[in-house]
């Protein structure tokens, strides 16, 4: 290669993006949607809700320490987790739904990364002025006036950032005394770490990467694809109204014949947060944020076009559309087989917990037999084998439970270190405790080695009970 030559670019440099400011019924219901959106994240741990006085009063709480969340008047136990895996699945099948009728609104409305980055570019906004002066501010060389204003915007970035990280470590703890004792110094280092690490992720995400995460970061952008088909309602360019494309300038009339109603104004590019051009097609930076729509519509009121040009529009109506008949309804779109199945499973999954949940007991029992050794045999011939019970009870109250074998009048119960057949579980607690069972001297309780048994708990004054299933393991003869 000779010395005139340039290596070739691998890579390309990144380009940040400015956004210019655009109003309209998308951006309108973004910064509704982003205010209701951070005001449920910022101010749910403070609700608080009575339970009692052994239990938290934060109304949402994932409590780890004792591995239980509460919702309110919700509380889901470990051995309870199929409700938190059904809102998963609930989760995930209703991004699948919305992907499949109306793209991926999801990620240009509600995913946290698109809220905060949101968030900061209007920070940024306030702080440096419109597109043009964003753009003019990061090419000019570094002074006072430079230095002042990326300072400034990057300590409020820093503040909101700080907050997003301490509102989730407030989900974890009661979040008063938690906000007391981060104030104080005296919190456990996991709370100082955690509110650091997303801090740091906050800042980096939403004021520097933006974009890059949405595009090289995460996976969705390249699973949706098979959520979507020509029925799904996204954000098209109507290339058979706008081209060709022609300059117009302000007060000027179009010239008749050969030229659509886009005057390659570039508002639709300038007011994208991707940085992409929808009049190039359907692109996977495309988030279907709907301020390319607002800005084009502003544009064709502007000089006396209808607006549309650019909107949401299924793949299936551009036939008709380009042969002037009008598209279908979109409800004919939403409402189609495909979505109808993942409306049905959707909401299959979200009944099936419903009634879980109004069925459920507030007591419960689990019994594990102790294998070493099987059954023992005593001294006067009584065969006894050894098991752990794990007494739940799910209430506010303490209770006292009777244990009792039931079909089995030949075979006693006794409890390790208590007195009788009562024990006692706290107010919304577990018990963990050894007890017996002891067949009497000269009988023969399992010829096949093996007896089934129901060990039932009954709550002293109350009709509630609950059993557990297990076996007698005994000699055979």
């Amino acid at each position: 290669m000779s010395a005139s030559e340039e290596t070739p670019q691998l890579y390309q440099a990144r380009e940040p993006i400015f956004p210019r400011r655009v109003s309209g019924a998308f951006r309108n219901l973004k910064w509704w949607l982003l205010a209701l959106m951070l005001g449920i994240y910022y101010v749910t741990p403070w609700f608080r809700w009575d339970r009692g006085p052994e239990l938290p009063d934060q109304a949402v709480l994932l409590d780890l320490a004792n591995r239980r969340f509460f919702f309110f008047m919700v509380e889901i136990w470990p051995h309870e987790f199929y409700f938190v895996a059904g809102l998963l699945i609930m989760a995930g099948i209703g991004l699948f739904l919305f992907t499949s009728a109306l793209g991926r609104v999801w990620c240009g409305y509600a995913c946290p990364q698109t809220v905060w980055t949101d968030l900061f570019i209007q920070v940024e906004r306030w702080i440096e002025g419109d597109r043009n002066a964003r753009l003019r501010l990061h090419r000019q060389k570094w002074n006072v006036d430079k230095v002042r204003k990326y300072s400034l915007k990057w300590l409020v970035w820093l503040l909101i950032a700080m907050a997003t990280g301490g509102a989730w470590v407030f989900y974890f703890t009661d979040a008063p005394t938690l906000l007391q004792d981060l104030l104080a110094f005296s919190a456990h280092p996991i709370a100082y770490t955690t509110i650091a690490v997303l801090t740091a992720t906050t800042f980096l995400f939403g004021g520097f990467f933006r974009e890059q995460v949405c595009i090289y970061a995460c996976p969705w952008p390249r699973i949706q694809a098979a959520m979507m088909d020509e029925d799904t309602i996204t954000i098209s360019y109507r290339d058979w109204r706008g081209e060709p494309r022609g300059k117009l300038k302000k007060g000027q009339a179009a010239p008749e014949g050969g030229q659509g109603d886009c005057i390659d104004c570039m508002a639709c590019v300038n007011v994208c947060p991707m940085g992409i051009d929808i009049r190039d097609g359907q692109q996977m930076a495309c988030i279907t944020c709907g301020l390319c729509i607002d800005a084009c519509n502003d544009v064709m009121d502007k000089i006396g076009k209808p607006r549309g040009l650019v909107g949401y529009l299924a793949l299936s109506d551009e036939i008709s559309e380009r042969a002037g008949k009008p598209a279908l309804s979109a409800w004919k779109h939403v409402f189609r087989p495909r979505t109808m199945v993942y409306t049905v499973i959707w909401a299959g999954v979200g009944i099936g917990l419903i009634v879980a949940l109004f069925l459920r007991t507030d007591i419960d029992i689990s019994i594990s037999p102790i294998r070493n050794p099987t059954f023992v045999v005593l001294s006067d011939g009584a065969v006894r084998n050894a098991y752990d019970i794990r007494l739940r009870n799910m209430h506010n109250d303490p209770r006292q439970f009777f244990l009792t074998v039931a079909d089995n009048p030949s075979i006693r119960l006794t409890i390790e270190g208590v007195p009788g057949q009562l024990v006692t579980v706290g107010a919304d607690a577990q018990l963990n405790q050894r007890i017996y069972l002891t067949a009497p001297a000269g009988t023969d309780p399992s010829r096949a080695a093996q007896t089934p048994v129901r060990i039932w708990a009954s709550v002293a004054g109350d009709t509630s009970r609950i059993f557990g299933e297990t076996v007698f393991n005994g000699r055979g003869q």
